[in-house]
């Protein structure tokens, strides 16, 4: 058996050729995906690139019209079923009238062998509000919640869809702490977000989707690599038309804030060339490998119409 066969035997998560249609309209179409135990996988995608339809499957909250899933070689059913399965998805409802540690201690009593509610609620970083009702959370208070929730089960895998939405900076920052140390204990992370730092800081994988399908896959840098190209910054004093800036040869995307201007580059000598030749009074230039932002812009930038997410 080769080095692939054995990670496919072994895999937290097995995508064999999976397809989803509803009606006309194609969500997902032949993804082929193996995750292995251990890693941290983001998933990223414009909307309507078929993330959340593909996190569905996994969760087996539906079924591929075509192909298999597997978790730890099981059916996402059984997985799900065993406790192996963590999941914090974005419309998680939580009911209004219970403490949070009374929503953590109902969910611990479906599994067989959760952890202790005292350490989801340590983990999850909410022991300061377990005696709050849900209704008199905030959103990123929530989120948390649900995080505690998804944590309780004592998870092989965690699924997230969207985990920091509605967190502000200094919570984010603590959550992903949490998550290093639930991910030290060797545990398998897969998470969809549109925060793409995150994704940059925090994945050793990024699985970028377009259209139902893999755009790329690989390291933040392999995907870096994979759009190609430069970025150049530079100060336009006086400011200038997006016109002239999205007519300059070789740019792929760019942002004009006043008088700033980032621009991504397939040939940034050509370029900067032509920026110059257009406006001599350029400075502060700069030009810098393009980012995972940029990367996503370049590969992203076909997607087509008539998806869902």
């Amino acid at each position: 058996m080769d080095n692939t066969q054995e990670i496919a035997a072994g895999a937290a998560i097995r995508l064999g050729g999976i397809a989803k249609r509803y009606g006309d309209v194609r969500a997902v179409g032949h993804v082929d995906l193996t995750i292995a135990p251990g890693e941290v996988v983001a998933l990223l995608g414009p909307n309507g690139a078929g993330k959340s339809t593909t996190v569905d499957m996994i969760l087996g909250l539906t079924t591929p019209d075509e192909g298999t899933v597997s978790v730890f070689g099981r059916t996402p059913a059984d997985a799900v079923r065993a406790g192996m399965i963590g999941a914090m998805l974005q419309g998680g409802t939580l009911l209004d009238d219970l403490t949070v540690r009374e929503t953590v201690g109902l969910v611990a009593k479906l599994h067989r062998r959760p952890m202790p509610v005292r350490d989801a609620l340590r983990r999850a970083g909410v022991e300061d509000i377990a005696d709050r009702r849900a209704n008199k959370l905030s959103g990123g208070q929530k989120q948390r919640v649900r995080f505690a929730v998804a944590l309780v089960s004592d998870p092989d895998l965690l699924v997230l869809d969207e985990p920091t939405a509605a967190m502000d900076v200094g919570s984010r920052r603590e959550f992903w702490k949490s998550m290093y140390s639930f991910t030290d204990t060797g545990r398998t992370v897969l998470f969809a977000t549109h925060y793409l730092e995150e994704a940059e800081e925090f994945a050793d994988r990024v699985v970028l989707m377009r259209a139902g399908e893999i755009a790329a896959d690989g390291s933040v840098a392999e995907v870096r690599a994979l759009a190609g190209g430069r970025t150049i910054r530079a100060v336009l004093p006086g400011g200038v038309s997006e016109h002239l800036v999205s007519t300059l040869p070789a740019v792929t995307s760019f942002e004009l804030r006043g008088e700033r201007v980032a621009l991504s580059s397939s040939d940034s000598d050509t370029t900067l060339r032509a920026l110059l030749a257009a406006v001599p009074a350029v400075r502060d230039i700069e030009i810098g490998a393009v980012g995972l932002e940029g990367a996503f812009l370049s590969l992203t930038s076909d997607e087509t119409e008539g998806a869902v997410r």
